[in-house]
């Protein structure tokens, strides 16, 4: 019987789904909490407790850290060591390492001429002062969070230089300003999904009118979404940046510009496809890995 570690959160849900859908496949899954992984460079192996990963058949990342960090690299880059050894690792360590850090994953969107809202990069308090003026308001972001966790938005005025200098103060050195935009068709933003580069399905992400944000943490909510040819096709080229993501969710904003990315995500949602769109992601990757691991 073939083994798989599934790299998550210990009683987390969508680890779970994942682990439960490799269980009905026949296949023994191993939840593996990466705090307690261990790498032994001596004899070339990766434990986690009494199971060696470089051992396994494959392994599964569904979520590195349960809050994204600096440390959450160290985490991929004994990923990293366990693909080296041999082991099949979705998604591609190489790839999700380079969407951890959210200006890594940006800066290459760029690079690959995908639109995004405009953004500005510094350390600089002034020149962050500079771009809020030039912006009129501007969400603050930081280079690791997910569903908004760390954000704050800024506007002009007398208080925006405090403002700034408390969010660098609150462990923002370099500081991730983007222009906050309007959404065009109502506060939605969009994830659209993709398995082993090919399109799976969207679902939108919709705000509840008392946060500036749509995550679910502040009381968004998944509503099914089509979105048009011309937004898959933008998806699917922004993903492609990085190969060998078999799972992931392109995060994208309709703007009365046209559509833009924030960014691609370094391990995809399940919740949004099954409450919106009825599909069972977890069983979809399942069976993706298990074919290519056959």
């Amino acid at each position: 019987m073939k083994r798989v570690g599934v790299v998550g959160i210990p009683k987390g849900w969508s680890t779970l789904q994942l682990v439960d859908a490799l269980a009905q496949r026949g296949v023994t899954p191993i939840l593996i909490d990466m705090a307690r992984a261990r790498l032994d460079l001596a004899t070339r192996t990766v434990w986690h407790a009494e199971v060696e990963m470089t051992a396994l058949d494959a392994v599964i990342v569904k979520k590195i850290a349960p809050t994204y960090s600096p440390d959450a690299l160290d985490r991929m880059d004994i990923l990293r060591f366990v693909s080296a050894r041999g082991v099949p690792v979705f998604s591609d360590p190489d790839s999700m390492y380079r969407l951890i850090d959210r200006l890594g994953c940006t800066t290459a969107l760029r690079l690959g001429d995908i639109p995004m809202p405009p953004t500005t990069i510094t350390e600089d308090v002034d020149e962050a002062l500079a771009a809020v003026e030039n912006y009129g308001r501007a969400v603050f972001k930081p280079l690791y969070s997910s569903k908004a966790r760390g954000m704050t938005v800024i506007e002009t005025g007398s208080a925006a230089r405090e403002e700034i200098e408390d969010f660098q103060a609150a462990g923002n050195r370099v500081m991730y300003i983007q222009r906050m935009v309007s959404h065009a068709g109502g506060h939605l933003d969009l994830g659209v999904s993709f398995l082993g580069g090919k399109y799976l399905a969207t679902y939108a992400r919709q705000g509840d009118g008392n946060s500036w944000d749509t995550t679910t943490r502040t009381g968004g909510k998944y509503v099914p979404y089509e979105p048009g040819a011309e937004i898959v096709a933008l998806a699917e080229k922004a993903q492609a940046l990085f190969p060998g993501m078999a799972f992931t969710c392109v995060d994208v904003v309709e703007t009365p510009d046209g559509a833009a990315i924030y960014e691609v995500s370094a391990f995809g949602g399940f919740r949004g496809l099954l409450d919106a769109c009825g599909l069972d992601a977890a069983g979809l990757y399942a069976d993706y890995v298990l074919e290519r691991i056959a």
